[in-house]
């Protein structure tokens, strides 16, 4: 990788966490609190989410004038897919994980600066599952492989 694209994902990277420290969405009450809709209701999380949602969506729009990013590679824009049950299950636990703790990914690498030790404890598992994850695909890709037909 380039070092202009190492500093842009620098710069990125430092952006986006500053843009959830000032959101308040490292904090799991953050989370916790706006899906809970008949107590202590807070709408921060929505109007990060409707900002992400705006900025994406211009990214998106801006990218498709371009035959190839300013930095090289190429656009990553998935091929339109149907909708089935791996990716809703894979959404369902994410959220129901996601509501239960109050961490996702994001917010939890960039919640390792405050040094808490649940947000640690969380990254830790986290890092765990994709291994066990990765593993696991890798086993049955391997044995579909090698099935006879």
């Amino acid at each position: 990788m380039s070092a202009p694209r190492i500093l842009a994902a620098l710069v990125t990277g430092t952006v986006f966490g500053f843009g959830l420290t000032l959101a308040g969405v490292l904090d799991p009450a953050t989370i916790r609190n706006f899906l809970d809709f008949f107590g202590a209701f807070d709408p921060r999380l929505g109007f990060v989410f409707a900002g992400a949602l705006l900025l994406s969506a211009g990214g998106y729009l801006v990218s498709r004038r371009f035959r190839e990013p300013a930095l090289g590679g190429g656009f990553a824009i998935p091929a339109g897919r149907p909708i089935d049950a791996p990716l809703v299950m894979g959404a369902a636990l994410f959220g129901i994980g996601w509501g239960m703790v109050g961490l996702c990914p994001g917010p939890a690498i960039a919640g390792l600066a405050l040094g808490l030790p649940q947000v640690f404890i969380f990254t830790v598992s986290m890092l765990i599952g994709i291994a066990a994850h990765d593993l696991w695909r890798a086993r049955q890709t391997t044995a579909e492989a090698v099935a006879p037909s």
